[in-house]
């Protein structure tokens, strides 16, 4: 591993601040669009920090693992919304508040300090894992655009197999999918899944779509609680009805090649485990040495960090104040909320900057959307309980509206037409056919320092300068 030590001395004779933003979602590039619009190139120097050069919508991940959208209709184009930020394509490894450095792994694997004067985490969430026995080796996961993609072709693949297959047995484990989680990344997966694998056994000859089996699990007692009992119960109805089978209050207990053991003692041959079981804040948190609530960063209303100079934190990482609820509520890691906190982030950093008081982030929650496929779907805007159609059509219309660009919107509207009018092919790419990928191979979660890393980092940097 080649390691670097950067230095931004013009900067500091230009008399700007440095202002650095970690993460490339919801929160971060939101952040930077209001910073640009808010700052004049001679007021501060703006980086952002993240190993891609496009901001994926992920609520419509499963769509892109079932067909439905291309990858290019979620993947938003950082270039076309950020005229004067500098892009750092790479991963935050570790955050010294003390030095005010920043240790960037690029996507070259070279090492680099990156000072600041002011910093804004919002390096996102990772997919949570238990102990589980054969749990991170044989899952896979529906947080990054490759997986999404990887999970497609996985699927098709097992159609693909169970077609040639000679052997009952292996025949049953390829077509039982079995989805843990049973929250919005899971429902949304597994209905979307559903629907091609059901529709693409009429080109297969000897399969039955029948014999195609979908299971969500969860050790929640309700599907989606955050609808309500209504339309939870509605959501679960029609994945039943669908043919999908919903267990609450099970889980997976080991997880082998191919077959897996649930928490009530049955044994489901299965070569398909998707995990979506939740999230936690990335592992940079843990390399500031702050105080957190329930891994994810304490930090005030006004999304600063307290006794850290400098520092502001939101998004999937920290653990913001619901001021809209009170009783020591914090805001849920959804994508309505780190968008509006990168807006609110951005005018709080313009403040600092200005010496003027900064604003607590208050939120009006604009309600909540789930997309079954097709027909199916169930909404919930402004606390109006939707479903069928008038749902369907409120979801896809909140999509659109949350994306971006135009491109992205004429893109993504185009394959909803598309897929309606023509469906699916039910291709495979070949994406990582050789070896299965596992949920670390996507998401890194080895590559973060320790404490007593980055100060050593820092500390021989400072003494070389």
């Amino acid at each position: 591993m080649t390691t670097h030590t950067t230095t931004t001395e013009a900067g500091r004779v230009a008399g700007r601040p440095r202002i650095l933003i970690v993460g490339g979602g919801f929160a971060g590039v939101e952040c930077a669009r209001r910073l640009e619009r808010r700052l004049k190139p001679h007021e501060a120097l703006i980086t952002l920090v993240t190993p891609f050069d496009y901001q994926l919508y992920l609520p419509l991940l499963p769509q892109v693992a079932s067909g439905v959208l291309t990858p290019q209709s979620v993947a938003v184009s950082l270039r076309r919304g950020l005229r004067r930020t500098r892009v750092l394509p790479g991963g935050a490894i570790g955050v010294d508040p003390a030095a005010k450095v920043c240790v960037v792994r690029k996507i070259t694997d070279e090492v680099v300090n990156e000072p600041y004067d002011v910093i804004v985490l919002a390096p996102g969430s990772i997919t949570r894992t238990f102990d589980i026995p054969g749990l991170t080796e044989h899952a896979r996961g529906m947080k990054t655009l490759a997986e999404a993609a990887y999970l497609r072709d996985h699927v098709i693949a097992q159609l693909d197999l169970a077609d040639a297959a000679t052997d009952a047995a292996e025949r049953e484990a390829r077509l039982r999918f079995v989805v843990v989680g049973g929250g919005y990344a899971g429902t949304e997966t597994a209905a979307c899944l559903q629907r091609i694998t059901t529709a693409a056994c009429e080109r297969y000859p000897r399969l039955d779509a029948r014999d195609v089996h979908w299971h969500i699990l969860d050790v929640a007692p309700k599907l989606m609680p955050e609808l309500g009992d209504r339309l939870g119960a509605e959501a679960a109805r029609t994945l039943r009805r669908r043919g999908i089978e919903v267990s609450l209050g099970v889980s997976v207990a080991k997880a082998e090649a191919d077959r897996v053991t649930l928490t009530d003692g049955r044994e489901l041959p299965c070569r398909t485990l998707i995990w979506t079981a939740g999230v936690a804040a990335s592992p940079l948190v843990g390399t500031l040495g702050a105080e957190t609530v329930k891994g994810r960063l304490a930090v005030t209303d006004r999304m600063t960090l307290p006794g850290f100079d400098g520092v502001f934190a939101l998004g999937d990482a920290a653990a913001v104040p619901d001021r809209a609820k009170g009783d020591g509520a914090v805001c849920p890691p959804t994508a309505q909320h780190a968008q509006r906190q990168g807006k609110v982030v951005a005018d709080n950093v313009v403040a600092s900057l200005r010496g003027e008081p900064l604003r607590p982030y208050v939120h009006k929650d604009l309600g909540l959307v789930v997309d079954l496929g097709g027909k199916d779907a169930v909404s919930k805007p402004l606390g109006v309980q939707l479903t069928g159609l008038p749902a369907q059509a409120v979801a896809r219309g909140y999509h659109l509206l949350a994306l971006r660009t135009n491109v992205a919107k004429v893109r993504t509207a185009t394959n909803w037409l598309l897929n309606a009018a023509a469906g699916d092919d039910y291709v495979r790419t070949g994406f990582q056919s050789r070896r299965p990928a596992t949920l670390r191979d996507f998401e890194y979660t080895d590559a973060y320092l320790t404490p007593e890393e980055i100060r050593s980092r820092t500390s021989s940097s400072a003494d070389a300068g």
